[in-house]
């Protein structure tokens, strides 16, 4: 199917994206998509130091219980 499409196809499709989103939105997107790849390539360089050190994970001891009211009265019932 995509096999069909051709340079004129390719153009035609880029033209209508461009009157539908306007250049200034495309430019923008393509902004934000590039600041969205520099971030993931950062983070994958240099890892954050919170998600290497295993002490500021919490453990079970710590959890709080979040049920609402309702339902626990209704569960010990």
């Amino acid at each position: 199917m995509l096999n069909n499409i051709g340079p004129a196809g390719l153009i035609l499709i880029a033209v209508v994206v461009l009157v539908l989103f306007g250049r200034g939105k495309i430019a923008g997107l393509m902004g934000e998509v590039g600041k969205g790849i520099t971030a993931f390539k950062d983070g994958v360089k240099s890892p954050d130091p919170e998600i290497e050190d295993s002490s500021t994970t919490a453990d079970a001891s710590t959890a709080r219980d979040v049920t609402p009211e309702e339902r626990a009265e209704r569960d010990n019932a």
